[in-house]
Order: C-alpha cells, then structure tokens, then sequence
C-alpha cells in the first residue's frame, strides 16, 4: 500500500503510516489475531477495514512472531518484525514510526475486526487541522450500561473536544440530572499521533493516574500533552472474549 499523501495546511504533502500491532500471545483469548471468523483470520478483517481508509498513505502490521507475519503475508501484508520485549503495543508502533518518515501514525489494535476506513480518515483529518494537536482518539456515546462497565472506558471532553480525563470508573459524576452536552463517552482504542510526539510519548515515565487506571493515554495528560477526542457514529466490538468474538463472528456473517 503506497497511495501518496494528502495536502497539508501550507500545501505540503503530509504522508500517514497505519501500524497493526500484533502479539501471538492473549490471555484471555489465545492467539486471537489469528483466531478464524468466516474462513479468514481476524487481523486481516482488521486489515481490510483500514484499507478502506482514503487518507492513508501506507500499512503495516507489526509482530514480533513468524506466525502472524507468515498469516498476514499471504494476504499480500506488509509485515515489519518487532522486539519481543515491548510490553505495549504502542510501544510496538513507535519502533515502527522511529524507522520511517512519515507525518502521522495511526495505531490500529489488531482484535477490531469492525473497523472502518472512515475512522482512520476522521483521526487524519483531525491531526491536519489542528497542528497543536499532538495526538487524537476516537469515541462513541456510552450507554447506561458501559457507565457502570469498568472493561468499558469512558472519556469526557471540553468545549474544544479535547479530553479531559479517560476513567474505567462512570463519570461525570452525577448529583443532578445531566445538562445537554455532559454526557459521558465511550473510548474507542484507535490512535492517530504526530510522529514525533509517538516516538516521545513511549519514553515518557508512567504516571500514578496511568498506573491506577491501567490506562496508557493517562500518561498524555497527566504530562500535559493533549488528546483530541473524535466522535464517530460507528461502533466497535473489541474481542477479549470469546462472547465477544461470537457477536462479531455473527455480524460478519451477516
């Protein structure tokens, strides 16, 4: 994949890498990048949905075992093997970004066999228009039952549409019924970055929210970096779970 760049605010070419980070190993769910949903292996449904993506430039999927790299390769994938050692896949996705040049990095988890193009696009475009912007995620309105989830993370923004705070717990808190525009949302794990801010993201000292929370973009904020929240209208089904690789399976089937 190799479709050139787009043009950026001063008319130059901004170029963006999409990166699918990839382990063999998952506890909850062996091997299920690999695992078969309707005769094809989830990380190339993963694949397929970001390909549909109008703004990328190019796309890569980052391992560190012969088994994914070997599956993915005989969809026609670029593969790039990475450290066993990183214990993060945005750790994985920085080693990539640290050897090309391009302007973004899109980190796309490797169980999102749902998305799609126009999310990769939407992280694209809010990155070229916000060059203060280091890093961007994407959200989708929580319902009742994710507030009280804590698998489920939710996030709330300001006026700007920058996070706030990202927690597993429901927030805002609520004394008083909820005035419009304070609703909470639920994260979505895709990332768009500069690709400078990615490679210093993952040299950044954890910090006691990130610990509390176990949750990585907590670090961003809490070093005073901020996240761009995207709203989407699409939803996404992380796999954890075999429940969860059930739904997907049925949906793709469909």
């Amino acid at each position: 994949m190799g479709r050139g760049g787009e043009r950026g605010r001063g008319g130059t070419e901004v170029r963006t890498l999409g990166v699918i980070p990839a382990r063999y190993e998952s506890t909850r769910l062996p091997a299920k990048v690999l695992v078969d949903i309707g005769g094809v292996p989830m990380i190339e449904w993963v694949a397929r949905g970001v390909s549909a993506a109008t703004r990328l430039t190019d796309l890569v999927i980052a391992t560190d075992d012969e088994r994914v790299s070997e599956a993915v390769r005989s969809y026609g994938r670029q593969v790039v093997m990475t450290d066993p050692a990183h214990t993060s896949g945005t750790d994985r996705v920085a080693e990539v970004a640290a050897a090309t040049d391009h302007d973004f990095v899109i980190n796309i988890q490797g169980d999102e066999p749902l998305v799609r193009g126009e999310m990769i696009d939407a992280l694209i475009t809010a990155l070229a228009a916000d060059p203060d912007l280091p890093m961007a995620t994407l959200a989708h309105p929580a319902t009742a039952a994710d507030l009280d989830d804590p698998d489920t993370v939710k996030v709330v923004t300001d006026t700007r549409g920058r996070a706030l705070y990202f927690s597993r717990a429901a927030i805002p808190g609520r004394r008083e019924p909820s005035p419009p525009g304070a609703e909470s949302l639920r994260h979505i794990g895709i990332y768009g970055y500069r690709r400078e801010f990615l490679i210093r993201f993952a040299t950044l000292d954890r910090t006691p929210l990130e610990r509390t929370e176990a949750l990585e973009q907590l670090r961003a904020l809490e070093h005073g970096y901020p996240i761009g929240v995207v709203a989407t209208s699409g939803d996404l089904i992380g796999v954890d779970t075999p429940a969860d690789l059930a739904r997907v399976r049925a949906i793709l089937a469909g």
